[in-house]
């Protein structure tokens, strides 16, 4: 019976300390594993703080470089071209704008003190085209109503085709800006799926970089269509403007023409 006892409390004691043995190994492992994964994410903190320190313009130049010089290249040309027409348009608009109130009146007081003539003058020191519009209304007076009111009309549609000029061609990179970004996407995916084919499985580290530029892409295209949409939009105002004073003083140099002819 003392064997038995004896027997059994080896036992018991073998199984206690495999038991510790292995509650220390366990301890040690996931030790072990908290301490690789804290390094690993201080490896990726650290990779991640260079990319914040770098700043916007960096990361946009190194997604840009990314994205491949092919498509990307014709997308950030569309964008040069689109941003240099936009700005000629805007600054030719800014000096078309003229004070119509106060050439109205300036030329109101030259007709009723100096005759035509006078009144030409004053439109001839004016920028613009409304002061061209009223020189060339002011300079059929002497004909007649009707073909001054011709001559304003015709004239007229001279200066707006002037105001719209090159307004065709930054429609055109608007369009195309995102359709050559979808063009690289369609590209991008089709050398994704042929590497697919190709090796047999679906892996994410062999289609990443493809999907990445195929995407980027994309997304330069559309950023080059917003941009360029926000000046098309401003232009476009821009001119409705010009036009709508152009009309509205081609109608007032009529009435003071034929208050002239009384």
């Amino acid at each position: 019976m003392k064997r038995l006892f004896s027997i059994l409390a080896l036992a018991g004691l073998f199984v206690l300390s495999t038991n510790t043995v292995s509650a220390k190994a366990t301890a040690a492992t996931m030790v072990s594993n908290l301490s690789s994964t804290v390094a690993a994410t201080a490896v990726i903190l650290q990779d991640e703080a260079p990319a914040e320190a770098r700043g916007f313009t960096q990361v946009l130049k190194t997604q840009f470089i990314q994205g491949g010089a092919g498509f990307m290249g014709i997308v950030l040309l569309c964008l040069i071209l689109g941003l240099a027409v936009a700005i000629e348009r805007i600054i030719y608009l800014n000096m078309a704008s003229t004070n119509t109130t106060k050439l109205k009146q300036q030329v109101e007081d030259a007709l009723a003190s100096g005759g035509v003539e006078a009144a030409k003058e004053v439109c001839r020191n004016t920028k613009g085209p409304v002061a061209s519009i009223y020189y060339q209304g002011l300079d059929r007076a002497g004909e007649s109503i009707e073909s001054a009111e011709k001559a304003v009309v015709a004239y007229g549609g001279v200066q707006m085709g002037q105001l719209e000029k090159n307004v065709s061609w930054l429609s055109l990179f608007i369009a195309i800006a995102p359709m050559l970004g979808f063009m690289g996407t369609v590209i991008g995916m089709i050398q994704a799926f042929q590497k697919i084919s190709a090796v047999g499985n679906l892996s994410a580290s062999l289609i990443a970089g493809d999907i990445q530029v195929a995407l980027l892409t994309t997304v330069f295209g559309l950023i080059t269509a917003i941009i360029l949409q926000i000046f098309y939009n401003y232009i476009i105002a821009k001119i409705d403007s010009i036009v709508n004073d152009m009309e509205d003083s081609s109608i007032s140099l009529i009435d003071m023409l034929v208050d002239h002819k009384k």
